[in-house]
């Protein structure tokens, strides 16, 4: 079973969010609650944490802006 990861409602207004590293590489292990990407929303830059403990399946690129809601990886 996998969780999916996608880009979280941070704030009112924002509608898109720009992924700006992986703090988890494709095929690492994701911890529950430790950081795994970092995301820049309003010029701001904030760590995500991861939703599940396993291995991360990338599917969003870096420096790509993607809206909320968008799938950007799964944790297997």
């Amino acid at each position: 079973m996998s969780v999916e990861v996608r880009i979280p409602q941070i704030g009112f207004a924002a509608q898109e969010g720009r992924l700006v590293e992986w703090l988890v590489p494709d095929g690492g292990r994701a911890e529950n609650g430790a950081a795994l990407y970092t995301l820049e929303l309003d010029k701001a830059v904030q760590e995500v944490p991861a939703p599940a403990t396993g291995t991360l399946k990338v599917h969003a690129t870096v420096g790509e802006a993607y809206p909320v809601g968008a799938l950007i990886a799964e944790i297997l």
